[in-house]
């Protein structure tokens, strides 16, 4: 397998089968791309459209995504082995985090519409000015995660880990939804 190490790839649609370490992806469009069975360590996307790319077994460890568009991801079908990513002022709508192991993950000014976090372990997470409208949180882990500045979030504590997770006083009630209680 190929390695790519310290390059900067620009304006490119495609990506061969290779490891790519310390590299840079600058306004790239890899929507309905393939990214299967590739190696990213230590990469940064900025500003590229990744929407529906297939991500069966790729490696995203360390991996930054700064204004990206990726919707309809599947980040459960990432090889799980180191799986560490951040995302800054990106379009995560409909993408699934089913099951991933997500500690200390950063999420800042991003869209998160719809997006599926079911099962994912999402310990010490920021959620930084995002909009979470239509999230799915269910069985998920999120202890000592921050959600002060997310909005439009519905948890259900019940149902969800959430010891010492912080919340802002203006959106405690996207915890309160499922008991149908009126909070004025």
């Amino acid at each position: 397998m190929e390695i790519y190490y310290d390059q900067k790839f620009e304006k490119v649609h495609q990506l061969e089968i290779a490891e790519y370490e310390s590299c840079v992806f600058d306004s790239c469009d890899f929507s309905n791309g393939d990214f299967s069975n590739r190696t990213f360590i230590d990469c940064q996307f900025k500003d590229c459209n990744l929407s529906l790319v297939s991500l069966k077994g790729a490696l995203l460890r360390d991996v930054q995504f700064v204004g990206c568009k990726l919707l309809g991801l599947h980040f459960e079908a990432c090889n799980p082995f180191g799986l560490a990513v951040s995302f800054s002022n990106c379009q995560l709508q409909h993408a699934s985090f089913y099951q991933c192991k997500l500690k200390k993950t950063t999420f800042s000014a991003s869209q998160l519409l719809e997006t599926d976090f079911t099962e994912a372990d999402l310990s010490q997470s920021e959620f930084t000015d995002c909009d979470l409208s239509g999230a799915i949180f269910d069985r998920s882990i999120l202890e000592k995660a921050d959600f002060r500045s997310a909005i439009n979030y519905h948890i259900n504590p019940l149902t969800n880990k959430i010891k010492k997770a912080k919340f802002s006083i203006a959106e405690v009630r996207g915890l309160l939804v499922q008991f149908d209680i009126v909070v004025n």
